[in-house]
């Protein structure tokens, strides 16, 4: 059974960090994304990582603010969101794809995970 479960989540003020996990079990995926989905709003793309490392992009609103990583040994992908702002307040969703190349629309993913809230006062 293919499971992608999401952890980490939880509320933090402006300016702090969180790291959120995602395991997968059940197989491995060629490419994982996270995304996001605030209340009233269409998910959207956050990050992508190729699972090979050898590529990774990020939606303009966090560049430089997160980070995906990953260990392959335990089939896990992280996010590591700094400066958090509240716009970043939303239920982050693990996903995964077969392609091998990044893909940022959420009909290319194929597995999703149940999400974990972020909530980020002011």
């Amino acid at each position: 059974q293919v499971q992608l479960v999401e952890s980490g989540g939880g509320l933090v003020q402006a300016g702090g960090s969180l790291r959120l996990s995602c395991a997968a079990s059940g197989r491995t995926f060629n490419t994982m994304g996270w995304f996001r989905q605030a209340p009233g709003e269409e998910r959207e793309f956050v990050g992508g990582d190729t699972w090979s490392g050898r590529a990774t992009d990020y939606a303009d609103s966090v560049k430089g603010r997160f980070t995906i990583s990953r260990d392959n040994a335990k089939k896990t992908l992280y996010l590591q969101m700094n400066s958090l702002k509240p716009e970043d307040t939303a239920v982050y969703y693990c996903a995964g794809a077969s392609t091998t190349r990044i893909v940022k629309t959420r009909g290319d993913y194929d597995y999703w995970g149940r999400g974990t809230q972020v909530t980020v006062s002011s």
